[in-house]
């Protein structure tokens, strides 16, 4: 029938009518926290380049785990920084390294939490690249071997999940194969799977202490151009044997997330990386936008375009907020 027998605004007319009918839903179940742990006792040291967001030495880290819990947010993400870097990161997978310590103090402290661990090299090697480098090149298959044994450690010391970052070919199947063989045939694996070469990640690698000392990461990550590239990566990671796969940034690539959420039916994550966080932080403390507002839109975008779960630094915020 034409206007004005169709009127769209009917329901739209109070917040009641809008919420009865809305049809995407933002949920602190869905959302997952990263945090930085480093060395040291007593250490909350926030990071200039993401303001409200620290690095934590363990003692503190298990606080914010529990307040983190308790503001209703499931799950957190691991980053380590170590006291030492070497060329093959071997902080990485060292039992009693520091993303491996933190692990059994969270579980202690604060069980009921999902204790996710991020795993690759990068923050462990002195090279500042994801794997082995041999004249110049970033090795494939020889790394593989590490991330294995990195992922294993993670996942003895109590990891619920653990979450190859690097986008090396064929990482889930060895990472799959060496959890198996080791008793450990129940912990999942989240997969970056479509990771890209972003300019979005700049405060982060401030943050790990990360950036590549030479070169780039655009033989491994993937070309910000590509689409159907995208859904190769995530079919291969399931083949694999991951359990969840994700986008990596997540507004940027919302198109990839939907893409996606066609064309697969296991559970879907994005990463509202760190660019995509200090973006928003930095116009609402110059007053150009409403913090909350912005932050709150952003995230139903994302939910929006098919993500099952959103990893965001914002998660213990929001929480508070859906709660209230």
């Amino acid at each position: 029938m034409p206007f004005p027998i169709h009127r769209p605004r009917r329901l739209r007319r109070s917040e009641a009518l809008r919420d009865m009918v809305r049809e995407t839903r933002l949920s602190a179940r869905s959302l997952v926290y990263p945090l930085f742990v480093c060395p040291g006792t007593g250490v909350k040291e926030e990071i200039r380049s993401m303001p409200g967001n620290y690095h934590w030495s363990v003692d503190r880290l298990t606080e914010e785990c529990k307040s983190v819990f308790d503001a209703g947010v499931p799950a957190v993400m691991l980053f380590g920084i170590p006291e030492s870097k070497d060329e093959e990161g071997t902080g990485a997978y060292d039992p009693q390294g520091i993303v491996q310590r933190a692990v059994r103090a969270i579980k202690k402290a604060a069980p009921g939490l999902i204790v996710i661990c991020d795993v690759c090299l990068c923050e462990y090697t002195s090279h500042g690249h994801c794997g082995i480098v041999k004249e110049g090149n970033v090795m494939n298959d020889p790394t593989l071997e590490l991330l294995a044994k990195t992922a294993r450690t993670q996942a003895e010391a109590g990891a619920d999940m653990v979450a190859p970052s690097d986008m090396m070919d064929g990482h889930v199947a060895r990472i799959r194969r060496e959890l198996d063989e080791h008793g450990l045939a129940e912990t999942p694996i989240l997969a970056y799977a479509a990771k890209y070469a972003s300019a979005f990640y700049g405060p982060f690698r401030e943050a790990a202490d990360s950036a590549p000392k030479f070169g780039d990461r655009k033989s491994y990550q993937m070309d910000p151009a590509n689409q159907r590239e995208a859904m190769r990566e995530i079919a291969l990671d399931l083949e694999e044997g991951a359990d969840i796969v994700m986008v990596k940034p997540a507004l940027p690539y919302l198109d990839i997330l939907a893409l996606a959420r066609r064309e697969f039916d296991a559970p879907l994550a994005a990463y509202q990386v760190s660019g995509e966080f200090s973006l928003i932080e930095a116009a609402a403390r110059a007053g150009w936008v409403d913090r909350e507002r912005i932050i709150l839109e952003s995230l139903t975008a994302i939910r929006r375009a098919g993500a099952d779960v959103i990893l965001t630094y914002f998660a213990k915020e929001v929480a508070r907020w859906l709660g209230r």
